[in-house]
């Protein structure tokens, strides 16, 4: 007689027939299964957006000019020598304070002195020559007249008082020159300054045939220097004379110095086809704390607004994801080219319109929008994990 089971009683029995082995590679194919639809629902469910902001507000923007320069007195006077020779003496040394006309140097002057000592000589030989010859023709003019000897005679005697009155002329030159030569060994300051480099040792031998050469630097005033900026051609169209200029030098680096531009020298210097010019900046220098030679990190400032509404400048190029793209999903593209940042209102973000102004590396000036000081403006946004606390709606559009 045929048996006919329950359902469950089959399922049962069907069950008891399969082997331990078959039983679990019927677990895990039921395992895998629920793994994967999991992962799938995972990765195709929409993941919160959170986004990065931070508040528009008022304050100041200054756009800039960035310049590498090197620090130089404002007037630094080259003491060479006219005669050559030996250095008997140094008197100045580097950092001495010197004054106008103080010698700082002196050259062997016995070659010198003995050449003036020969034109004086010769000199008073031919003054003493044309002395007499002008007190013979004084005689010879007395005996002309009363006609003791002939004219001729006194005639001759006035050519050669002339000639003697030439020779005595070129010897009073020679004799100046040599003592001009003599002065010229003593090496004086021409200013009163500082020494800031000395290019002679005692006992050296200087030559000044061809070139003069350089024995002392002296900087007039080390109160008052200036920075020789190399600014590229490209920022020199918003540079002019008065534009304030700050910088810095690895001496102090937490010191910024204030200066202003005093002039901007049109002479293009072009190194590897890289063409600078020379912009000025002076700068005041009453505590010493610049030394010549320094290198400078220079700011020149172009122009500078203060309490203006401004907004990071990250914010001006945030565009919420999928907004630059057309398609399904609430997808838009914008409209016009119109600067725009997006503010969090009321939880969700809202695009704003605005005008810009003045921009710098770090803030752009909002000269008209929708937009007041306070409101968050987003700068960037990240998908995370599910959570009702970070997570933020989509944009609205």
């Amino acid at each position: 007689m045929l048996q006919v089971l329950s359902p469950p009683t089959a399922v049962k029995s069907t069950w008891r027939r399969i082997d331990v082995r078959n039983r679990w590679v019927v677990v895990a194919l039921l395992a895998l299964t629920v793994a994967v639809g999991v992962a799938w629902w995972s990765m195709h469910r929409t993941a919160p957006v959170q986004y990065v902001s931070a508040p528009a507000g008022r304050g100041a923007i200054t756009r800039a000019v960035t310049a590498t320069g090197t620090v130089n007195p404002v007037l630094t006077i080259i003491v060479g020598t006219y005669v050559s020779g030996v250095i008997q003496n140094l008197y100045c040394d580097y950092n001495t304070q010197v004054r106008a006309y103080q010698v700082c140097a002196k050259i062997d002057p016995r070659p010198y002195q003995a050449i003036f000592d020969q034109y004086s000589g010769q000199l008073l030989r031919d003054q003493a020559v044309l002395d007499k010859d002008r007190t013979d023709l004084v005689r010879y003019q007395q005996l002309a007249a009363q006609n003791a000897i002939a004219r001729q005679q006194a005639e001759d005697q006035a050519y050669v008082v002339n000639q003697d009155a030439a020779t005595v002329k070129l010897d009073q030159a020679l004799v100046e020159g040599a003592k001009l030569n003599l002065d010229y060994t003593d090496i004086i300051s021409p200013v009163n300054g500082t020494v800031v480099s000395r290019s002679v040792t005692g006992g050296q031998t200087v030559a000044a045939s061809f070139q003069t050469p350089t024995l002392f630097l002296i900087a007039t005033d080390l109160k008052q220097m200036e920075v020789d900026t190399y600014t590229s051609e490209g920022d020199m169209g918003g540079i002019k004379e008065g534009d304030k200029a700050t910088f810095t030098v690895d001496a102090f680096p937490q010191r910024v110095f204030q200066g202003a531009v005093s002039q901007v020298r049109q002479s293009p210097q072009t190194v590897q086809n890289v063409v600078t010019y020379d912009v000025v900046v002076s700068v005041d220098n009453s505590d010493l704390a610049l030394i010549p030679g320094m290198t400078a990190a220079t700011q020149i400032i172009i122009d500078q607004r203060n309490d203006v509404l401004r907004v990071p400048n990250q914010a001006l190029r945030y565009v919420p994801g999928g907004l630059s793209a057309v398609g399904a999903g609430g997808t838009r593209t914008p409209t016009n080219k119109q600067p725009e940042v997006w503010v969090l209102r009321d939880g969700l973000p809202v695009g704003v319109t605005v005008v810009t102004g003045l921009s710098d590396d770090n803030f752009t000036e909002i000269v008209k929008g929708d937009l007041n000081p306070g409101d968050q403006v987003i700068s960037a946004e990240s998908r995370g994990k599910a959570s009702a606390q970070s997570g933020l709606p989509p944009p609205r559009l």
